[in-house]
């Protein structure tokens, strides 16, 4: 089996059920971390069947990918273009959707609460504008919720120790990528040369725990 697969919406099967033209993309692909399933339809079709997933439990995102659709949530209209995307976080909302144009396709991903595992790098990359502007306390803000959303994740720790170190905590930044490195040699090779660790280069505990410096980049 190949890593991975490239597929055209268009291509895929279409199946005419429950008033849409559903086209399923979880099942042929063997997604199995959420639901994934695309919906088209000409002008006046419905791209989203009226329901609810109370029943599943479920929250769900519709994304339109092209042309438009009319979202009714709950008896509220909402026009929805290319590049709009609508998420629904209470089951029980009941949803449907009608094409607008001719050639509508909405994308729908969805799942059951809780389920997903967000990565580390959700909140570092969310961090970043406010490092790009040097405001390292509101990055640490960010990083550190990220950590505690997964308390005993080495990535986590090293991207906690960052923020600390900009901001100038030396002992909570050494103590983070302790823990890191520890768990993750890798994490070593990411210190190296990383530059919110200017400041400790010449520290003899950082030295102990990273190793000497080298052109290693920023790693994470």
């Amino acid at each position: 089996m190949s890593a991975y697969e490239i597929r055209r919406i268009d291509e895929l099967e279409s199946i005419e059920v429950a008033g849409v033209n559903w086209r399923p993309i979880r099942r042929p692909l063997g997604i199995t971390a959420v639901g994934m399933n695309a919906y088209t339809g000409a002008k006046g079709e419905h791209v989203v069947e009226p329901h609810s997933e109370e029943s599943l439990g479920h929250e769900e995102v519709y994304v339109v990918v092209g042309g438009s659709a009319r979202f009714t949530l709950d008896g509220e209209e909402r026009d929805v273009g290319a590049g709009g995307l609508v998420y629904i976080r209470e089951p029980r909302t009941q949803r449907e959707a009608v094409a607008l144009e001719d050639g509508t396709t909405v994308l729908a991903v969805g799942g059951r609460p809780g389920a997903h595992e967000p990565s580390a790098w959700e909140w570092w990359f969310a961090a970043q504008p406010y490092r790009t502007r040097g405001e390292y306390a509101r990055g640490l803000e960010l990083v550190r919720e990220g950590l505690a959303a997964k308390p005993d994740d080495p990535a986590r720790h090293f991207q906690v120790a960052c923020y600390e170190a900009y901001v100038g905590n030396r002992d909570e930044a050494l103590a983070r990528l302790r823990y890191a490195v520890e768990r993750n040699e890798e994490m070593r090779e990411w210190a190296r040369g990383h530059a919110a660790f200017e400041s400790l280069r010449g520290d003899p505990e950082f030295l102990a725990i990273a190793g000497e410096p080298d052109a290693a980049g920023e790693g994470a």
